[in-house]
């Protein structure tokens, strides 16, 4: 049996490949970063997400707006002390949308985790 022929043959009885479960929006490196990160808190300040992830001002206010403008977080601009400050926190959407990311990845994990079947005889 070949690798194709193996491939669709765990296909069959598995669904889809679980790449396909991936959302473009989430999985790109930062915005995933951002997520995560919200999630571990009820807010995250713009300065903290810029350290923890070490990407410039620019490139992360970039990303924030493509999670902002597809409802995944929320943002909220205003003072701390004389300081303006950017705190973001994860909308419920972006909650659903992490979870969706996660079980795609777990799914991915499992299926090169889980033992293939031996070959069987060349075909013919």
């Amino acid at each position: 049996m070949s690798v194709e022929d193996s491939t669709a043959a765990r296909d069959d009885q598995q669904g889809p490949h679980p790449t396909q479960a991936l959302d473009d929006t989430v999985h790109q490196r930062v915005r995933l970063g951002i997520l995560t990160v919200a999630r571990e808190a009820d807010r995250v300040e713009f300065s903290f997400l810029k350290k923890q992830l070490a990407v410039t001002d620019g490139n992360l206010s970039r990303h924030l707006k493509v999670l902002e403008d597809s409802g995944l977080i929320t943002m909220e601009k205003g003072y701390a002390g004389r300081r303006p400050r950017t705190w973001i926190a994860l909308s419920r959407e972006g909650a659903q949308a992490l979870d969706a990311e996660l079980r795609a990845l777990r799914a991915l994990v499992l299926r090169l985790e889980t033992p293939r079947p031996a070959p069987g005889p060349p075909d013919t």
